[in-house]
């Protein structure tokens, strides 16, 4: 079973969580127990799972990306977001979670995030269900 969520971002680098969205998902789908597989088809953004419960973790890892790979600096991309590309490179664009019980496996302090690199934009999220 495929699914699609539309993300609309609203700044050039956020990370939104997306972890009731999928939550919902799951559990109006028929898998109960199985595999849920996040991809995001886009080359400036990606997927991670970090803590969702201090929303200044989300303000540190965007700052530590913006000071480590600035948005201005040497680079030979013509369209001006190659730092871009280079974050959602090392976020990735794919993870994979359990399911159990019609729920998500995460840890107590953990949430999905779709992490924006060159917003604003709408974007999507396939989501991929998998009895088993």
């Amino acid at each position: 079973m495929l699914k699609i969520i539309d993300v609309k971002t609203n700044q050039r680098i956020e990370l939104i969580d997306i972890t009731s969205r999928v939550n919902d998902l799951i559990l109006k789908s028929t898998v109960k127990n199985g595999l849920c597989s996040l991809f995001v088809p886009h080359t400036t953004a990606g997927v991670t799972i970090n803590e969702n419960a201090d929303p200044s973790v989300k303000v540190d890892i965007t700052g530590k990306f913006n000071s480590l790979i600035p948005a201005n600096d040497n680079y030979t991309h013509i369209e001006g977001n190659a730092d871009s590309h280079i974050k959602s490179t090392i976020v990735g664009q794919t993870t994979n979670l359990i399911i159990d019980n019609s729920r998500i496996v995460l840890g107590t302090w953990q949430g999905i995030f779709f992490c924006e690199f060159d917003g604003p934009r709408n974007r999507k999220v396939y989501i991929k269900l998998i009895n088993g």
